[in-house]
């Protein structure tokens, strides 16, 4: 009873080497590494989500771009929509005032535009994909990492016992058992990755889905000043095109 009592995550830990411990810090930095992304992305996206909502509803509804050009010069793009609008409207600008006076800059002002909205959306979303190589390595790798402390952990068990030359089940299965622990707490770091993952790669793809959508109808509308409804078919201009320039 003692011996089994004597037996745990504590006395793993006191008999642990170095390569033991080193990999129960790697699996530690693993682990606060993937809930610290986990958290700052979902809070992020949940806090950028509702930017997005009040930016585009103020879009739809402002009286010409020179408002939303101004509105957004004054406080500045803080999400995705607001920083897809800022460009597109001043790319167009430019083009406008300006010509061609680079090579980025040739073509007509349609293609500028798309180049600078593609450009727009790619750093968009290389900002919404960072940090989601790291959440991806640990949840591949964790499992693997604890599987060999697991692996290792049995092989000293095993010297142990064979040195002492006590091999009834009792001297083996608490020394394998808590080997085991390692291949466990490989999952508990893993598991959490794998799934905050597959969440933010969701939340990012359905975000990329309306950016992408939204920079159709803001296309659209540089180009025309009319806005296409894709569910109904039909144009609307709930935006008027200023073409007063400074």
């Amino acid at each position: 009873m003692d011996t089994m009592q004597s037996m745990g995550f504590g006395h793993f830990i006191q008999q642990a080497d170095g390569v033991a411990k080193a990999i129960l810090i790697i699996m530690l930095l693993a682990s606060i590494s993937s809930w610290y992304l986990i958290v700052t992305k979902l809070i992020s996206y949940r806090r950028a989500r509702n930017r997005s909502t009040k930016f585009l509803d103020f879009f739809w509804n402002a009286p010409s771009l020179d408002v939303v050009a101004a509105e957004i010069e004054q406080r500045h793009p803080d999400e995705p929509f607001s920083h897809l609008a800022y460009h597109g409207i001043a790319a167009s600008r430019h083009h406008e005032r300006h010509g061609i006076n680079r090579l980025n800059e040739a073509g007509s002002s349609s293609d500028f535009v798309t180049r600078t909205l593609r450009k727009t959306i790619d750093e968009e979303t290389a900002n919404l994909e960072s940090g989601l190589t790291i959440l991806a390595s640990v949840g591949a790798t964790a499992p693997f990492v604890g599987l060999l402390g697991t692996v290792w952990g049995i092989y000293h068990a095993l010297v142990a016992i064979g040195i002492s030359g006590a091999g009834t089940l009792d001297k083996v299965a608490g020394p394998v058992g808590e080997a085991l622990i390692m291949t466990a707490i490989g999952l508990a770091v893993a598991i959490p990755a794998v799934l905050g993952y597959n969440v933010i790669v969701r939340a990012n793809r359905m975000t990329l889905s309306q950016l992408d959508g939204f920079a159709h109808d803001l296309f659209t509308f540089l180009g025309t000043g009319v806005k296409y409804d894709a569910q109904t078919g039909s144009s609307v201009t709930p935006l008027k095109l200023n073409t007063a320039r400074n």
